[in-house]
């Protein structure tokens, strides 16, 4: 099993980035643990603040670096059509 794995970002069609693939597959899973699965969903902040405790310390030593990833993984979800966007401000996701 490769230690990357390729993501796409809604932001920018076409073009993908390899990450850590540990680090984002925690980082999905506890994002699916914790957001809302109907609209208008969370904020950005909320579910920073909603997966740390379901990430491994050893991953993500007291939250470190979770904003960056919980970014980068819900960009990526919403490619892929797993994450939708409601055009409220401040901006709010849900698993749809």
């Amino acid at each position: 099993m490769s230690d990357k794995i390729e993501v796409e970002n809604i932001n920018t069609p076409g073009k993908t980035t390899r990450v850590n693939a540990a680090k984002y597959n925690a980082m999905r899973d506890a994002m699916m643990r914790v957001m809302s699965h109907e609209a208008p969903g969370d904020t950005a902040k909320e579910i920073k603040e909603a997966t740390k405790p379901h990430l491994p310390e050893t991953l993500f030593p007291s939250g470190a670096t979770s904003g960056w990833w919980a970014k980068t993984v819900q960009l990526d979800l919403e490619a892929k059509g797993v994450v939708k966007r409601s055009g409220t401000k401040p901006l709010r996701f849900w698993v749809g």
